[in-house]
């Protein structure tokens, strides 16, 4: 099976196709494929899903894929690596944005789309890249870099409302909110503390913790710890920073507070799970 290597920050191509040119096959990269008309199946992990314009896929280097073209169909196709994750590429908010979907990403073949009214803001958000993408001018770069930030919010925040834990269409937006505000403020320990929480939601402390798991799963203090690990693991997977900088990006008291938090999640130190991935990644 090919597995395919993107050697850029992020890469934006159109396609008109009238078959798939590829068989099954896997990326070293992510990819957000928008469908600008034409239908088909598409297959991913042994699932398939019928797609037309306006549906929005997400591809992950786990995920195995393919398409079976029914009419012509125009693909535009947005690929970024872990480049993105290094100092040049995207903004802070725009990297713990492009976090929180490798992160919550599900691997199923539907279209990610979930939050009706974005589809309308999808189109001509797709629609602005390609124009500036095929006429460059002064401040080209910047606008498109501008446009895919805003893309991967809309990203977000229809993997956050309907893709985490237990969150539905019918959970209470109470709920979201706290899942919103723990995700965004989860590199601020002091902010996530109980009593901080239960004051920003104007919930008592005892409430506020039976109320997070009858919506989630789990408990508050679980769903923190595994949001920060995961982050942390991407860290140490697909950037350069060093354990100190990581230290001090989630506010660890130092690498040994670190270590004991990082060893208890996954059996590991922060140096040993890097190590033990790039062997994993030669090994490939």
């Amino acid at each position: 099976m090919t597995k395919e290597t993107l050697h850029e920050a992020f890469s934006v191509v159109v396609r008109r196709l009238d078959q798939c040119p590829q068989a099954e096959h896997q990326h070293h990269f992510f990819e957000l494929i928008y469908i600008i008309e034409g239908t088909g199946l598409h297959h991913i992990n042994k699932n398939a899903f019928n797609y037309h314009a306006g549906h929005l896929f997400l591809i992950t280097p786990e995920d195995i894929h393919s398409f079976d073209i029914q009419a012509p169909t125009t693909f535009f196709y947005l690929r970024f690596n872990n480049i993105y994750l290094k100092e040049g590429g995207l903004s802070l908010e725009g990297i713990r944005h492009l976090e929180f979907i490798l992160q919550n990403a599900n691997h199923q073949p539907s279209c990610i789309l979930k939050n009706q009214p974005d589809k309308a803001l999808v189109k001509p958000i797709v629609e602005a890249i390609v124009r500036e993408q095929e006429n460059a001018k002064m401040y080209n770069r910047e606008l498109i870099e501008h446009l895919i930030n805003t893309l991967i919010v809309v990203v977000v925040r229809n993997i956050s409302m309907f893709q985490r834990l237990d969150v539905s269409e019918q959970t209470e937006q109470k709920a979201i909110d706290i899942l919103h505000y723990i995700q965004t403020n989860i590199y601020t320990p002091d902010k996530l503390k109980a009593s901080h929480l239960s004051q920003q939601f104007n919930l008592s402390n005892h409430y506020l913790g039976r109320y997070f798991k009858a919506h989630t799963g789990e408990t508050m203090q679980e769903y923190i710890n595994h949001y920060r690990t995961k982050l942390i693991e991407h860290r140490l997977k697909h950037s350069d920073k060093r354990i100190s900088e990581i230290v001090q990006e989630f506010n660890f008291t130092d690498e040994s507070h670190l270590n004991k938090f990082f060893k208890k999640q996954l059996g590991y130190s922060p140096r040993d799970y890097r190590t033990q991935n790039k062997v994993a990644i030669a090994q490939q």
